[in-house]
């Protein structure tokens, strides 16, 4: 199958190379700092994968880019357009740029997938429900859930379920794809089958991705950008072969002989 549908027009010779920005971008949780003057950038099209110890900021970016939480202090932009600060209105339409994957799929139980899939294009974007059906199967079929259409979640295996996700995810045509742990909550043998659909879609599209993982082999396999975190900061950065073959900070080769 095509997944043409799930390509973006090229960018204009005067369009920006950075689709995200964050500047100076600190959060706090009560007492605790969990991003300390964060910057940092994402190219349009590329596949960063964020790494490091839990508790060490880099789920909290996520969240910020999907506004479920706001930072204390700094400056979040997304395709020239600032996040935060910003009017809600504002925010509401950058939203739209952004798809998210959860760790636990967050599927309504009392839908069928189809229909998972469709409510927000339908109800967000204001696609025609044949158009959203359409596209909806479009996406099962690269996810390998072709005949799954008319199942319920609960009547699905965990990596079936996230999958769906997945599909649900693309199926608004972000210009971005936020991945949080997205095999975390799988059994072992589920996982294989998550990170391959990952897999296509990186080498299929020119989707842009942030990836928190801590599947190594898989942010190797498809970052462009590894980026080590510390304690909220980025302690290093760079591509897959030099951050996993030959890491410059202590930080870094601590972290990865822990891991490896």
């Amino acid at each position: 199958m095509s997944v043409d549908t799930v390509k973006h027009p090229d960018p204009t010779p005067t369009a920006t190379p950075e689709l995200i920005r964050l500047e100076n971008v600190t959060k706090r949780f009560g007492g605790h700092t969990v991003l300390d003057g964060l910057d940092f950038s994402v190219a349009a099209g590329k596949h960063v994968t964020l790494i490091g110890p839990s508790g060490s900021g880099k789920t909290t970016i996520l969240r910020l880019l999907m506004t479920l939480t706001k930072p204390d202090e700094g400056i979040i932009t997304v395709d020239g357009d600032q996040l935060f600060p910003a009017p809600e209105k504002k925010v509401r339409e950058i939203r739209k740029k952004i798809g998210m994957v959860f760790q636990h799929f967050n599927l309504f139980p009392n839908m069928t997938v189809l229909r998972n899939i469709t409510e927000a294009p339908v109800t967000v974007l204001g696609l025609s429900k044949d158009e959203a059906e359409a596209r909806a199967r479009e996406l099962l079929d690269l996810v390998g859930l072709a005949d799954k259409a008319g199942a319920r979640p609960s009547q699905l295996s965990g990596g079936q379920q996230q999958r769906v996700a997945i599909a649900r995810a693309l199926a608004m045509r972000p210009q971005v794809l936020l991945l949080d742990e997205v095999t975390s909550a799988l059994d072992p043998e589920l996982v294989a089958g998550v990170l391959d659909v990952l897999r296509d879609i990186a080498r299929s599209t020119d989707i842009t991705m942030l990836c928190v993982t801590h599947e190594m082999g898989f942010a190797r396999d498809i970052s462009d950008q590894v980026l080590m975190f510390d304690a909220g900061r980025v302690v290093e950065s760079g591509p897959p072969e030099k951050i996993f073959g030959e890491p410059e900070q202590e930080r870094t080769r601590q972290f990865l002989s822990a891991v490896l």
